[in-house]
């Protein structure tokens, strides 16, 4: 028997050329009991679908188990979601913000005063005499007023009527 007309198929499933009833074409020769010792090679590929004992590894009692559980109506859990909790993330970067700008700020005070002690005397104003925690506004009057008190001559005290 000449089998040209199967080898042409067999190539052209070695290609992916063949259709769905090609494929069907060999399927059915080679589940015969007569194949050529040639093509006796590509049966098992053929005839695996055939071959395979179908066997059922789960049993009835595994479907029933499976199908009362997900009938079973599982509680859905509404979560109410105020506006705090929404706007939590929004507080926390704010807090974050502040430590960093009050952190700074305190680094800034102690590097100026530590500057400004070093400095010493400038202009006639003596930077050692501001204290600690004063800011340099107050400072400044300070010493602007004693200057405008010194060159004023002091009044008499200021008489009560009656």
């Amino acid at each position: 028997m000449d089998y040209k007309y199967i080898k042409q198929l067999l190539e052209r499933y070695w290609e992916c050329q063949t259709s769905l009833e090609e494929e069907e074409i060999l399927r059915t020769f080679f589940s015969q009991k007569d194949v050529p010792t040639e093509l006796l090679r590509y049966k098992d590929l053929f005839t695996y679908e055939q071959n395979e004992v179908k066997e059922d590894v789960l049993g009835e009692y595994f479907d029933e188990k499976i199908l009362s559980i997900i009938e079973e109506p599982a509680p859905v859990k509404a979560r109410v979601i105020n506006m705090t909790h929404r706007l939590m993330p929004l507080f926390k970067a704010a807090a974050i913000v502040a430590i960093v700008l009050t952190l700074g700020n305190a680094a800034q005070v102690s590097f100026n005063s530590n500057k400004a002690s070093q400095i010493g005397n400038i202009n006639g104003y003596n930077y050692n005499k501001v204290q600690h925690g004063t800011s340099v506004a107050m400072g400044d009057s300070s010493i602007i007023d004693t200057l405008k008190q010194s060159s004023i001559q002091p009044e008499e005290g200021p008489t009560l009527l009656k």
